[in-house]
């Protein structure tokens, strides 16, 4: 190693030093308190609405959402916002709307955020029109003790949970996120997920129940609905105590499926290299097919039609006693 390099090493050393030194006096002074880096200022406002609405609009892009029961009866809406990057709360044509639209220059998104934006409306219990919610990667939380006419819930990477009934169709869709269901009753669901997950338990559906996924897993528990539709890429399918009165049409690659004490008038499940498993409810008909798996099923000649596909993968399946 030359002198020069030796030289340079040394300078490079003493400047590490030097700066964790400085970063240490820093952060002793700030008594480690981290938030006091941001250069992006945080406050809680207070709106409150004394106006009639029948529909409930929320649109954020990085703000926590949170949907809960008013203690008092009254509506009011909490928002943990940037200074300069307010959200508007409005009564409009019945529908109440919290907007928040980031119109600064784009050098004023140059900073240091240390926290995280939330908007919690405070709703008394009670049956509502439309809810319609869009988020980006902020987390959604829809609270029991309101039923919707109709429900859409949109967001990007953001987890959602949702415990809200819903009597039309309800319509939750996130990229990354987590979907979280339970305790509920719908007309109509759909729960679409890129890579994240689907949680189902506790719930009743009038219509069909549909879950698409691409690499998530989903579980579902304790459900009852008319038809269900699940389709998916490589993340499995767990279903536990699942009673479709019209079918279930299951479609995964390479994802296991996986059904223990359900039913259904008739079942279609297709999947490429993966597992079928599990046990039903009544006898059906099987019809199954693998290419080069194993097939274990019984061999019932009455009840409803079983049609289970795969390539690579293996069926197994009994009826339950």
């Amino acid at each position: 190693m030359s002198k020069a390099v030796k030289i340079w090493l040394i300078v490079a050393a003493a400047l590490v030093l030097v700066g964790g030194i400085i970063w240490g006096g820093v952060m002793s002074v700030l008594q480690w308190d981290f938030t006091k880096l941001s250069t992006i200022k945080y406050e809680t406002n207070e709106y409150r609405i004394n106006e009639t609405y029948q529909h409930i609009s929320i649109k954020t892009n990085t703000a926590d959402i949170r949907l809960m029961l008013s203690e008092d009866g009254s509506t009011s809406v909490v928002c943990h916002e940037a200074e300069d990057i307010k959200h508007t709360v409005t009564v409009k044509d019945g529908t109440l709307t919290i907007h928040r639209e980031d119109t600064r220059k784009w050098y004023r998104h140059i900073g240091v955020s240390i926290g995280s934006p939330t908007v919690t409306v405070y709703v008394p219990e009670g049956v509502y029109g439309a809810l319609s919610v869009e988020s980006g990667t902020g987390k959604v939380e829809i609270s029991r003790g309101f039923t919707f006419e109709s429900m859409d819930i949109d967001g990007d990477t953001g987890d959602v949970v949702c415990q809200a009934s819903v009597t039309g169709n309800g319509r939750i869709k996130t990229d990354t996120g987590h979907i979280t269901v339970q305790d509920m009753t719908a007309g109509e669901l759909v729960l679409s997920v890129s890579t994240g997950k689907v949680k189902v338990s506790n719930i009743t559906c009038d219509g069909d129940l549909s879950i698409k996924v691409s690499t998530g897993r989903a579980n579902v528990t304790d459900v009852t609905c008319d038809n269900l539709i699940s389709h998916g890429n490589t993340g499995d399918l767990t279903l536990t105590n699942v009673v479709s009165d019209g079918a279930f049409t299951i479609e995964r690659s390479t994802g296991d499926v996986k059904m223990e004490a359900c039913d259904a008038a008739t079942l279609t499940v297709e999947t490429d290299t993966g597992n079928v498993t599990g046990s039903l409810l009544t006898d059906k008909i099987f019809m199954c097919e693998s290419d080069t798996g194993w097939i274990n099923v019984p061999k019932t000649v009455q009840g409803g039609v079983c049609e289970i596909t795969t390539n690579t993968g293996n069926i197994r399946i009994h009826i339950a006693e």
